[in-house]
């Protein structure tokens, strides 16, 4: 098992378990997300432009609407509008207005961008099985249920 104190060279013990816990999700979260960051780059985006893919094929033909996109990522961006921007501009998602009430604009994933998920499916799922397919299902479901539960604090 990876000790933490060990990793980052630290001699003085952490000042609480909260704080170890905390730094240990980070210090995880960084690893893995490195890892997958390596592997969308050599396709050209980033994470949250991989996350939003993923959300509007998941959402079909009728698309999100830009607070939609915005609730349903896993991490927080501070303008989802320029991102959504960056993508129509690369030719990932397409936005129309709406007849009936023009404050909506829906947002859709391309053909292009379908296509491009479809490439990354497969090697993503190999970095998943990669980083955590050493963990049985029950530690994979423990662990799930543990950050669901440390995500409800506060």
């Amino acid at each position: 098992m990876a000790d933490l104190r060990t990793e980052l060279k630290q001699t003085k013990p952490f000042r609480s378990l909260e704080e170890e816990a905390m730094l240990n999700i980070q210090r995880t979260a960084a690893l893995l997300e490195h890892r997958l960051g390596e592997v969308l780059k050599a396709h050209g985006i980033t994470g949250t432009q991989y996350n939003v893919l993923r959300i509007l094929r998941g959402a079909g033909p009728s698309g999100l609407c830009r607070n939609e996109v915005r609730d349903r990522l896993v991490a927080q961006v501070p303008d989802v509008t320029r991102l959504l921007d960056r993508m129509e501009d690369a030719g990932f998602v397409d936005r129309e207005r709406s007849e009936v009430d023009r404050r909506l604009v829906a947002t859709r994933i391309t053909k292009q961008g379908l296509k491009l998920l479809e490439q990354l499916d497969a090697p993503v799922a190999d970095a998943h099985r990669d980083q955590l397919g050493h963990l049985t299902n029950a530690q994979l479901k423990a662990l799930i249920e543990l950050l669901g539960i440390a995500r409800t604090a506060g």
